[in-house]
């Protein structure tokens, strides 16, 4: 069954995430982005976890119109934080369907501790590369890039 809405419990674990990178802790592939708010100009931190494909790193945006994935239309740069480490970074959405099928294919492989979330959310219901490339023109992609 496809809910395409964010589990109840998502934002007190994404407080959790938050907060141990702000101490410094590093958690596999998951990286904090922030973004300013595209109305309040507030930053807003979201969990994220870049994949590489081709050298290039790349994030997911499971339901394309995610308050995030809006912001980061809206302001197109913000900051990648892991662990303490922070780097700037522009972000541009990627639109071209090829490389969209292409990152989106890879990322069962690249971040499979985050397939499950993929199934919770209907898109998918074994999480295989094929059945990720055929969900890419439903979910936002996104390059990363260092400035």
């Amino acid at each position: 069954m496809a809910t395409r809405t964010l589990p109840s419990w998502l934002p007190a674990v994404n407080r959790v995430v938050r907060l141990l990178q702000r101490l410094g802790l590093q958690l596999g592939t998951i990286h904090v982005l922030t973004v300013p708010g595209r109305v309040s100009g507030a930053p807003r931190p979201t969990p994220v976890s870049p994949l590489t494909v081709d050298g290039r790193r790349y994030v997911i945006a499971a339901l394309s119109q995610a308050d995030w994935a809006r912001n980061v239309r809206a302001a197109g740069a913000g900051e990648l934080a892991h662990g303490r480490h922070r780097r700037q970074v522009a972000l541009t959405e990627v639109t071209d369907p090829d490389l969209r099928r292409t990152v989106v294919r890879a990322f069962p492989t690249e971040v499979p501790h985050g397939v499950q979330f993929f199934v919770r959310l209907g898109l998918v219901k074994r999480g295989d590369p094929d059945e990720f490339a055929g969900i890419a023109d439903r979910v936002a992609v996104f390059e990363l890039r260092e400035v």
